[in-house]
Protein backbone atom coordinates (compact mmCIF):
# COMPACT_ATOMS: atom_id res chain seq x y z
CA UNK A 1 0.00 0.00 0.00
CA UNK A 2 1.66 3.10 -0.93
CA UNK A 3 2.03 5.66 1.91
CA UNK A 4 0.15 9.40 1.62
CA UNK A 5 2.11 12.05 1.31
CA UNK A 6 2.14 14.24 4.79
CA UNK A 7 -0.30 11.43 5.59
CA UNK A 8 0.33 12.48 9.78
CA UNK A 9 -0.62 16.00 9.02
CA UNK A 10 -3.52 15.78 6.70
CA UNK A 11 -4.89 12.79 9.80
CA UNK A 12 -4.41 15.65 12.19
CA UNK A 13 -6.54 18.29 9.85
CA UNK A 14 -9.09 15.58 9.61
CA UNK A 15 -9.23 14.99 13.21
CA UNK A 16 -9.83 18.91 13.76
CA UNK A 17 -12.58 18.73 10.94
CA UNK A 18 -14.24 16.39 13.20
CA UNK A 19 -14.07 17.89 16.03
CA UNK A 20 -15.29 21.19 14.90
CA UNK A 21 -18.33 19.73 13.31
CA UNK A 22 -19.39 17.52 16.40
CA UNK A 23 -19.27 20.60 18.20
CA UNK A 24 -21.12 22.78 16.06
CA UNK A 25 -23.09 21.05 13.68
CA UNK A 26 -24.21 22.27 10.37
CA UNK A 27 -25.94 25.66 9.66
CA UNK A 28 -23.34 27.94 10.51
CA UNK A 29 -21.60 30.45 7.64
CA UNK A 30 -18.33 29.04 5.88
CA UNK A 31 -16.50 31.59 8.17
CA UNK A 32 -17.83 30.62 11.80
CA UNK A 33 -15.94 27.12 10.80
CA UNK A 34 -12.74 28.58 9.23
CA UNK A 35 -12.77 30.03 12.79
CA UNK A 36 -13.78 27.27 14.31
CA UNK A 37 -11.04 25.32 12.94
CA UNK A 38 -8.16 27.49 12.97
CA UNK A 39 -8.12 27.56 16.69
CA UNK A 40 -8.37 23.55 16.22
CA UNK A 41 -5.41 23.59 13.85
CA UNK A 42 -3.71 25.86 16.05
CA UNK A 43 -4.36 23.82 19.58
CA UNK A 44 -2.59 20.97 17.73
CA UNK A 45 0.32 23.65 17.55
CA UNK A 46 0.29 23.75 13.93
CA UNK A 47 1.57 26.58 11.55
CA UNK A 48 -1.98 28.26 9.96
CA UNK A 49 -2.04 31.01 7.69
CA UNK A 50 -5.94 32.10 6.83
CA UNK A 51 -6.80 34.18 3.96
CA UNK A 52 -3.53 33.79 2.44
CA UNK A 53 -3.16 35.58 -1.30
CA UNK A 54 -2.10 33.81 -3.84
CA UNK A 55 -0.90 35.00 -7.04
CA UNK A 56 -1.72 33.26 -10.69
CA UNK A 57 0.76 33.44 -13.25
CA UNK A 58 0.57 32.91 -16.97
CA UNK A 59 3.55 33.07 -18.88
CA UNK A 60 5.65 34.78 -15.56
CA UNK A 61 2.61 37.52 -16.09
CA UNK A 62 0.50 38.16 -12.89
CA UNK A 63 -2.75 37.29 -14.37
CA UNK A 64 -5.05 36.86 -11.40
CA UNK A 65 -5.00 36.99 -7.31
CA UNK A 66 -6.93 35.13 -5.07
CA UNK A 67 -7.34 33.78 -0.95
CA UNK A 68 -7.32 30.65 0.22
CA UNK A 69 -9.46 29.63 2.95
CA UNK A 70 -6.63 28.22 5.57
CA UNK A 71 -3.19 26.40 4.79
CA UNK A 72 -1.22 24.56 7.36
CA UNK A 73 2.44 24.04 7.81
CA UNK A 74 3.21 25.43 4.06
CA UNK A 75 1.68 22.17 3.29
CA UNK A 76 -1.39 21.78 2.67
CA UNK A 77 -4.50 23.71 1.64
CA UNK A 78 -8.07 23.51 2.96
CA UNK A 79 -11.06 24.83 1.04
CA UNK A 80 -13.98 25.26 3.41
CA UNK A 81 -18.04 24.57 2.57
CA UNK A 82 -21.12 24.84 4.26
CA UNK A 83 -23.82 23.84 1.32
CA UNK A 84 -25.80 20.75 0.93
CA UNK A 85 -23.24 18.99 -1.40
CA UNK A 86 -19.91 19.35 -2.84
CA UNK A 87 -19.20 19.42 -6.98
CA UNK A 88 -17.04 18.81 -9.55
CA UNK A 89 -16.51 22.54 -9.55
CA UNK A 90 -15.32 22.88 -6.23
CA UNK A 91 -12.91 19.93 -6.50
CA UNK A 92 -11.80 21.64 -9.55
CA UNK A 93 -11.16 25.22 -7.86
CA UNK A 94 -8.85 23.06 -5.20
CA UNK A 95 -6.88 21.85 -7.24
CA UNK A 96 -5.90 25.19 -9.47
CA UNK A 97 -5.43 26.56 -6.18
CA UNK A 98 -2.58 23.90 -5.84
CA UNK A 99 -1.38 24.55 -9.26
CA UNK A 100 -1.02 28.15 -8.38
CA UNK A 101 1.06 27.18 -5.65
CA UNK A 102 3.77 25.15 -4.50
CA UNK A 103 1.54 22.96 -2.44
CA UNK A 104 0.63 19.40 -3.56
CA UNK A 105 -2.25 18.41 -0.75
CA UNK A 106 -5.56 19.91 -0.94
CA UNK A 107 -8.40 18.83 1.58
CA UNK A 108 -11.96 20.36 0.72
CA UNK A 109 -14.22 19.87 3.50
CA UNK A 110 -18.20 20.25 3.47
CA UNK A 111 -19.48 21.47 6.76
CA UNK A 112 -23.08 20.41 5.78
CA UNK A 113 -25.41 17.95 7.61
CA UNK A 114 -22.76 15.47 7.20
CA UNK A 115 -19.33 16.25 7.22
CA UNK A 116 -17.62 15.14 3.90
CA UNK A 117 -14.11 15.86 2.89
CA UNK A 118 -11.90 14.96 -0.16
CA UNK A 119 -8.14 14.91 -0.77
CA UNK A 120 -6.73 16.50 -3.85
CA UNK A 121 -3.25 16.09 -5.30
CA UNK A 122 -1.66 17.64 -7.85
CA UNK A 123 2.42 17.43 -8.18
CA UNK A 124 3.95 20.75 -8.58
CA UNK A 125 7.09 20.41 -11.41
CA UNK A 126 9.19 21.88 -8.61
Amino acid sequence: MTEYLYKSLTEKIIKCFYKVHDELGYGFLESVYENALIVELKNMRLKVESQKEIEVFYKEVLVGKYRSDIIVEDKVIIELKAISQLTKSHEVQLVNYLKATNIEIGLLVNFGEKLTFKRKIFRNKN
